[in-house]
């Protein structure tokens, strides 16, 4: 994987995915947000790290039965012991999660190992404990039947869909409490900086709305008056 440096994370940890929707949106990129896919507890803090994924397909009976897991290669655990130290599982579940994912002891070992997140478009078992849990942690509701039932385990650190969205391998993840966003790992400095300017742009714009001001000509910035009033504020604010 390339190396996500840490001014970068620390400017994806203070901007929202809404804002990286929005500058996703302006290049042309406009599904690049996981879909039906939640956090299990909201306001813990923002997750960031590159993609190292899982791909699930349908079960087989006759190459998935329980006795599967005493396999050391079997490609779950697998995932969950090689995925780097800060980095983000994610975990193709074909958008189905009548079956879990994984359960309380995989995530966390996996954030005993220092992952920095974990997200499903399908479900977690034990889901009450993984919410409680420091790890950051995104699916699509609770789901109590083993994975074995449902998902087949198959590749690790391939490109994969996820809630409907393409995830490469070293893309950056980032989660809040509004979802996932899948930035692509090459212009991911790039997005940083531009919604470090977005938020300070809207932090500007929601202070003057709540001074009164109407939106018409502030948001967006169609009077240059406005512009001028933004430029002056940053330079008060040192921002």
């Amino acid at each position: 994987m390339s190396a996500l440096t840490l001014s970068t994370i620390n400017k994806l940890k203070n901007v929202s995915t809404p804002t990286i929707a929005s500058c996703l949106y302006k290049k042309g990129l406009k599904n690049q947000f996981i879909q039906d896919v939640k956090p299990l507890k909201l306001g813990k803090p923002t997750m960031v790290g590159e993609a190292f994924t899982l791909r699930y397909i349908p079960a087989r009976e006759d190459l998935n039965p329980m006795s599967i897991f005493r396999d050391p290669k079997h490609p779950q655990r697998v995932a969950i012991e090689t995925c780097p130290k800060g980095a983000v599982l994610v975990i193709d579940s074909r958008k189905n999660a009548r079956a879990a994912s994984g359960g309380d002891i995989l995530v966390t070992r996996l954030m005993k190992r220092g992952g920095a997140g974990i997200v499903t478009d399908g479900g977690f078992r034990d889901s009450a404990n993984i919410a409680k849990l420091a790890i950051p942690s995104f699916h699509s509701r609770p789901s109590a039947p083993t994975n074995l039932t449902l998902h087949q385990a198959l590749d690790i650190n391939v490109p994969i869909g996820c809630g409907d969205v393409a995830v490469f391998p070293g893309d950056i993840i980032v989660g809040d409490d509004d979802g996932v966003m899948v930035i692509p790992k090459e212009i991911a400095d790039e997005v940083a900086d531009e919604c470090v300017d977005m938020t300070i742009f809207e932090d500007f714009v929601l202070e003057q709305v709540n001074n009164g001001k109407t939106i018409i000509g502030l948001y967006p910035p169609t009077n240059e008056q406005n512009l001028i009033d933004f430029a002056e504020w940053r330079k008060f604010k040192n921002l």
